[in-house]
């Protein structure tokens, strides 16, 4: 006889529900597992290995298992798929000691060896010491990281790009102050080492020469490089433009190990380009190739060509590398924007595409020749500027500097020592010379009297150059085409845009004194 208890049946009806649900709720959680976009990684980690519990499809395809690989030989956190093998340390230490890490950063490496970055969302039970029970979301974010990179990258270029601004007003002041003693210098040691003297001594003048006309070189290209300068073409000497931006890494390929080997043809025909923007494209190019043959042998040898294609009316660059050359797959795309082949934070992968650009932009084109292992070549074709077939004029003969033997200079310098040496050299050369200390001295002699020829700083106290010339023009018109102005930096400045206004001959600072009396002698003809 069956015995009927109270409410049994309700609970016996109650428990089915319930089970009904866990099954629904267990089918559920299966469809998500299987469904979902985000890899789920379910197992024990330990120092020595992995044991694998369950991954679903996407993790699978993240990392690039097939897709009927089972679950337990997908073993994404073993040591071999770290990229730093460190970072798997640092991961378990993280998540023995905290029990869980959120959206934590892996650099891990797939089945086929490439490199993705992950974030990991996971909670891990101690099991016992150096094995952890972990269950845990994985996401890539590669593309994410790399456009993270590239904004980061340009954030820097535009810090970069306000320090230049900044750091381009600074040298400019100092590029002043510096000049004005060199040029003294090399002034003074100049007309010494033109008088008799002892050998010692004359050895020592020609030490001093040299040495500041090196200081010189330095100050020069400090400013071309720490300012932005606007375009201005000239015709220009490409061996001339190859020759001072070698001269500016000298010293880093000396002690980086990298010989340079220069094979420049002569009496190339001049372009027209600019030459600053030129050195950019030129030292972007060699230390490219510095940086690729030191990180692959420690040492390298650099060859430098240029010749003139007859055919195509054009000259042509080479930068020829001995470093590891460029794989095939890379080359079509070596002159994209934030393409780059160093690592992260080594490189903008900017350098190439703004060398591009200039070079189009003056009408030439630029291309890359390298096989793997094999070193690189880029070279670079200028069109020749109004080349022609017919034979030129030669220009007419200069005339004597002994012919203006008598003329009036006035030397207004703010600097006596400079001053007085290029008074004297002038005075040595026949000259009638008379100095004023600044713009305000000047004008009133040069209102007061009549001067042949006006020598002239662009920066000084009271009145600098610039307004000296316009209210001179005023007052004596025809002396406005006889002034020579001299001035430490003109570079992207007020200065340069007066002189190309104005059409006068200037000189940088400091100037040869040969330089000087050539100036004086085409500006009174």
């Amino acid at each position: 006889m069956d015995v009927q208890v109270p409410g049994l049946d309700a609970y016996a009806h109650a428990a089915a529900r319930q089970a009904a649900v866990d099954v629904n709720r267990a089918d559920a959680f299966a469809r998500l597992f299987e469904a979902v976009h985000e890899g789920v990684y379910i197992g024990v980690l330990a120092t020595a290995g992995s044991v694998t519990e369950a991954a679903n499809p996407h993790l699978k395809l993240t990392f690039g298992y097939p897709p009927e690989t089972p679950d337990h030989e997908v073993t994404p956190f073993e040591a071999a798929h770290f990229v730093d093998p460190q970072a798997r340390e640092v991961f378990l230490e993280r998540l023995g000691s905290a029990g869980t890490v959120a959206s934590y950063l892996l650099r891990l490496r797939k089945v086929d060896g490439a490199a993705i970055w992950l974030e990991v969302t996971a909670n891990a039970e101690v099991l016992e010491p150096g094995r952890l029970r972990v269950e845990a979301i994985v996401r890539d974010v590669s593309e994410r990281k790399k456009l993270d990179d590239q904004a980061r990258d340009l954030y820097q270029q535009l810090l970069q790009a306000e320090k230049m601004a900044a750091l381009g007003q600074t040298i400019s002041g100092v590029a002043h102050e510096l000049n004005n003693p060199l040029a003294t210098i090399l002034s003074w040691s100049e007309r010494l080492a033109q008088k008799s003297a002892d050998p010692p001594v004359r050895k020592g003048l020609e030490i001093i020469l040299g040495e500041a006309e090196r200081a010189a070189r330095i100050v020069r290209n400090l400013l071309t490089f720490a300012r932005k300068r606007q375009s201005t073409r000239a015709m220009v000497d490409l061996n001339q433009v190859v020759r001072e931006t070698l001269a500016l890494r000298a010293y880093e390929q000396r002690v980086t190990n990298i010989t340079v080997i220069p094979a420049l043809a002569a009496g190339l025909p001049q372009i027209f380009a600019d030459g600053h923007q030129f050195k950019q494209v030129l030292l972007n190019l060699l230390i490219n190739a510095e940086q690729a043959m030191i990180g692959a042998h420690g040492r390298g040898t650099l060859v430098v060509r240029t010749w003139h294609d007859a055919d195509r009316d054009a000259i042509v660059l080479e930068v020829n590398d001995d470093g590891p050359g460029i794989p095939e797959e890379m080359q079509g795309r070596i002159f994209d924007p934030f393409f780059t082949t160093k690592e992260v934070g080594k490189g903008t992968g900017l350098g190439l595409t703004v060398a591009y650009a200039i070079v189009q932009e003056h009408g030439g084109r630029i291309w890359l020749a390298s096989a793997q292992g094999g070193g690189a070549s880029f070279f670079i074709e200028m069109p020749v500027t109004g080349a022609s077939g017919a034979p030129r004029k030669a220009p007419p003969a200069p005339v004597a500097l002994e012919a203006f033997k008598g003329a009036r200079v006035l030397v207004v310098e703010d600097e006596p020592a400079l001053a007085a040496a290029v008074a004297e050299a002038l005075e040595d050369a026949g000259f009638v010379v008379d100095r004023a200390g600044d713009g305000e001295e000047g004008l009133g002699r040069v209102t007061a009297e009549p001067y042949d020829l006006v020598v002239c700083d662009l920066k000084m106290p009271r009145m600098d150059g610039m307004e000296f010339y316009r209210a001179m023009a005023a007052a004596t018109p025809a002396l406005a085409r006889r002034v020579i102005f001299v001035t430490g930096d003109v570079a992207g400045t007020d200065a340069e845009r007066f002189l190309d206004e104005a059409g006068c001959l200037w000189l940088s600072k400091p100037f040869r004194l040969g330089d000087l009396l050539r100036a004086a002698r085409d500006t009174l003809s």
